[in-house]
């Protein structure tokens, strides 16, 4: 068992995810279209090459000779992995495509919209629920817990639901405060509705300007008597 190279691995891996989170926690912060795009596409690559990094790994340690302890360090991060390749690889891509849409004009303000869209739960809260997943497999790999059946084990993954409790709950009111830009762009004063317009003819009463000269008025009467 070669405790080292076991926690370069998980080590590894727990840096790419910590970063994509990161990356992910700022999205909902940049100025314009343009920051969006390259962040979007940063964070997709930083999401493929985790996955890759998780897929790799384990691989890698069943053709060593010895044991291991990173398959056992793998399963608590290989489930919000999953969850990040189904639903937020999805939603990234559909964040870096609007703000694509504004190539022409990569200096324009990102759309509320879009903001709220990238300050959605189901973007940042996997990708982070990763990474702390992955970094709680440091020990695991270390030797120091040992999985499964241990009273450790059942801490750490208490205080990751912890965690993913209090992460969910933190970008849901994040989304919650931008998406009322979305759905009330107005402010506080609100919209009213115009007066109706009442007329008791259905054509509008001609007058006068003041310095047209009445021809018209004084021509009728001469073509009657003609």
């Amino acid at each position: 068992m070669n405790t080292a190279t076991d926690l370069i691995s998980i080590g590894a891996l727990a840096a790419v995810w910590l970063t994509a989170g990161f990356l992910a926690e700022t999205l909902p912060g940049v100025r314009t279209a343009r920051e969006l795009r390259l962040r979007g596409r940063a964070l997709s690559m930083l999401v493929g090459g985790g996955l890759a990094v998780l897929i790799a790994v384990p691989l890698a340690t069943n053709l060593l000779p010895g044991d291991s302890a990173v398959p056992a360090a793998m399963l608590l991060p290989a489930v919000p992995a999953v969850f990040v390749m189904l639903v937020t690889a999805r939603r990234v891509t559909q964040i870096r495509r609007g703000a694509g849409a504004f190539a022409t004009a990569p200096l324009t303000p990102v759309p509320p919209a879009l903001r709220a869209a990238a300050a959605h739960p189901l973007v940042a809260t996997p990708l982070q629920v990763t990474g702390l997943a992955a970094l709680a497999g440091v020990p695991i790999a270390a030797g120091l817990v040992q999985m499964p059946g241990a009273d450790s084990a059942g801490t750490v993954l208490a205080l990751v639901g912890a965690g993913v409790l209090a992460l969910g709950i933190r970008h849901a009111i994040r989304h919650g405060r931008l998406n009322v830009a979305v759905v009330a762009p107005i402010g506080r004063g609100g919209l009213r509705p115009l007066p109706a317009m009442r007329t008791s003819t259905p054509f509008e009463a001609y007058t006068a300007l003041p310095d047209e000269p009445d021809v018209a008025i004084t021509a009728a009467p001469a073509r009657r008597a003609a």
